[in-house]
């Protein structure tokens, strides 16, 4: 099987889980292509070169089009700020990559949608760093739902909130712009909620919703002035799902002691489905059968029963983490380009997650029931 040659683009948190991804992805999987990790780009020149040593790309650069346009490029990764997906992205597509973009893909919904089309005009393949639905327990979750384990789905419940912006005195930074960032809660974690929730229960096909953005101001990095927080702090949306049933969303990025709650539950007429993201290696399940007096919700720990977790190790109970599952992600990308199994999201299925974030926020602006 060939090798694949990677092109990154950006070394943060982001960044690093794409590099340890793509160098293991073969090594867990098996079948799928080697990863060679050809070119880095960051800036200055010096961080790149110390990066692409720590993550062991061949080279470096600090000019993202140098990426771009390498010969021996073919999947093009980039977990840059906001802002700066669409352009990457776009140059990325005309040079006949194939693109794997954190979300969210552009600041505005009109942003996704022209990657989106460049894409399909251009007929690479390209996937969104949704790394939560490929979470073993996640998938076997939506395995019950579709064998009717809880019966008809009427209802599902969701949160994802976290702390890093609770503190009133945190700085002002690119995430409360709207040219840099785009959306604040919303592009941030609700997306990921909204990737789960679909994933799970369909297509959202309206919602109402409510935007809130805490703290307003927030004092410039050398405290001399105070600017004004752009976007959301918080937002939440009932919503209506095509297949008849309803649901709640609810995001926060300023919830005290909150690091990473990406919770849900699923109601059926015949039983309920919790998860929480923090304890992320586990399942609930409710089901109504038998002696009301036994009846209550069973704790289900992922294990090699629950595919793909025995690639990563042969004893349940042993716990996979984030990292993991971003090696889920490139795995699959790296099979798709290779000639196998399409792997999602792409951009076509990323988009729809963006039509309901965006959505969500012009419900609250416009204070009506939106179609989505």
């Amino acid at each position: 099987m060939r090798e694949i040659g990677i092109g990154l683009i950006g070394t943060g948190f982001m960044g690093k889980a794409h590099a340890l991804a793509y160098r293991t992805a073969k090594a867990v999987l098996g079948d799928v292509p080697a990863a060679r990790l050809e070119i880095l780009c960051d800036t200055p020149a010096d961080k790149a070169r110390q990066m692409a040593e720590q993550f062991d790309f061949a080279r470096s650069t600090d000019n993202w089009r140098e990426v771009v346009q390498d010969p021996r490029v073919e999947i093009v990764s980039i977990t840059t700020p906001n802002h700066m997906h669409r352009e990457i992205a776009l140059a990325a597509i005309a040079a006949g990559k194939h693109v794997h973009c954190e979300k969210p893909m552009g600041l505005t919904l009109a942003e996704a949608e022209e990657m989106t089309a460049a894409a399909k005009r251009a007929g690479v393949k390209t996937i969104v760093g949704y790394n939560y639905i490929k979470n073993p327990a996640f998938l076997h979750a939506r395995t019950l739902i579709r064998e009717g384990a809880i019966g008809r789905i009427i209802h599902f419940r969701g949160w994802v909130d976290e702390d890093y912006q609770a503190d009133p005195d945190l700085p002002w930074s690119w995430r409360a712009r709207l040219e840099e960032a785009g959306l604040g809660a919303l592009g941030d974690m609700g997306c990921h909620l909204v990737s789960m929730a679909y994933d799970l229960m369909g297509p959202i096909a309206s919602l109402v919703a409510d935007m809130q953005t805490v703290h307003e101001t927030r004092a410039t990095p050398d405290g001399t002035d105070r600017k004004k927080v752009e976007n959301e702090d918080t937002a939440s949306a009932l919503v209506r799902f095509e297949s008849g049933a309803h649901g709640s969303l609810s995001t926060s990025r300023t919830a005290w002691g909150r690091k990473n709650r990406l919770d849900w539950e699923v109601h059926g007429t015949k039983g309920m489905l919790v998860f929480a993201q923090e304890r992320m290696n586990e399942l609930h399940l409710y089901q109504n059968e038998g002696d009301r007096a036994q009846q209550g919700f069973k704790t289900i720990f992922t294990g090699p029963d629950h595919p793909p977790y025995g690639n990563f190790c042969p004893a349940p109970g042993h716990q996979l983490g984030f990292n993991d599952l971003k090696t889920l992600e490139a795995g699959a990308f790296l099979r798709w380009v290779a000639g196998g199994e399409k792997s999602s999201p792409d951009f076509f299925e990323a988009l729809e997650y963006e039509r309901v974030i965006h959505a969500i926020a012009a419900a609250a602006r416009e204070e009506r029931r939106v179609a989505v």
